[in-house]
């Protein structure tokens, strides 16, 4: 039987991270400033943020201000019916492995794609056999390769991994320090294991990641209605107290794809992150 936990403490200001893809609308180095401003002291960089500048320029202006880089977002999409397809994909991904290194992420999370019409076991052998092909450079470079179940309602065209569970067999079938999970409360709030899955990731020394959002009631947009923490009906603080009873002492990300929050001002809307992840995380 799982012991109850304690749900009562307030997260550590100092693990609050945010990624670039909460504040969109800011380019990297606006998003780097805000955030160092605010004492946001961990950013994770979005694939899309670097468009436009140089990994070493990347790597100098998240330096300049402080701030640490727990990952960048986000590699996988392995699915393809076409084996030079996947092969492409996993070259891509070995870009990505190779640019975290030099902005000093400490992880690369995988989305690991999903195709209609395909079975899922069938693909989850694919997001396996090319999470295989990337194990080396990992191990050469020491970035961290985190896998983010993603809700069962992106099953059919974004994600053959939805739980926990399924993400954890791919980590028992390849057995390597360097792979491990994401948990994102809002891809699997709604799991009845989810304590059980947390727990199991901890004695494995599984858990590299944790994502912040809620979920809001009527969502109007699968993708870009999440909701501010405490605006919805995940029980964010008993989700936080399994991860940190697993033993996760890393950051707490804040990842929010909203278009009513993109549409707002920015720097409101982050002071309300931070306050919101005080209060409510």
């Amino acid at each position: 039987m799982i012991e109850a936990l304690s749900v009562g403490s307030a997260p550590d200001r100092q693990k609050l991270a945010v990624h670039t893809m909460t504040t969109k609308p800011w380019k990297l180095e606006t998003a780097v400033r805000e955030y160092a401003a605010r004492n946001v002291q961990g950013i994770s960089i979005w694939v899309e943020a670097l468009e436009g500048y140089s990994n070493a320029t990347v790597r100098r202006i998240v330096s300049d201000h402080g701030l640490e880089v727990p990952a960048l977002v986000r590699g996988g999409f392995f699915c393809d019916e076409s084996a030079s397809v996947r092969q492409q994909k996993i070259d891509r991904n070995r870009q990505l492995i190779e640019t975290a290194a030099e902005i000093e992420a400490d992880m690369l999370v995988l989305v690991v794609g999903a195709i209609p019409q395909v079975s899922l076991d069938v693909q989850r052998g694919w997001a396996s056999d090319g999470i295989a092909a990337l194990l080396d450079l990992a191990a050469s470079t020491g970035v961290k390769l985190a896998i983010e179940p993603l809700h069962p309602m992106y099953a059919g065209d974004k994600s053959c991994i939805n739980r926990i569970s399924e993400a954890n067999a791919i980590c028992d079938r390849l057995a390597h320090p360097l792979l491990g999970v994401a948990v994102d409360v809002y891809h699997v709030w709604w799991d009845p294991d989810l304590q059980e899955q947390i727990a199991q990731l901890g004695k494995q020394n599984r858990l590299f990641g944790f994502h912040l959002c809620d979920w809001r009631v009527p969502t109007r947009d699968l993708l870009t209605d999440r909701a501010l923490m405490g605006e919805g009906c995940v029980d964010i603080r008993s989700i936080r107290a399994s991860v940190e009873a697993a033993g996760f002492d890393g950051w707490n990300e804040v990842e929010i794809f909203s278009e009513d929050y993109w549409g707002s001002d920015q720097g409101d809307f982050l002071d309300r992150i931070v306050g919101s992840y005080m209060t409510c995380a």
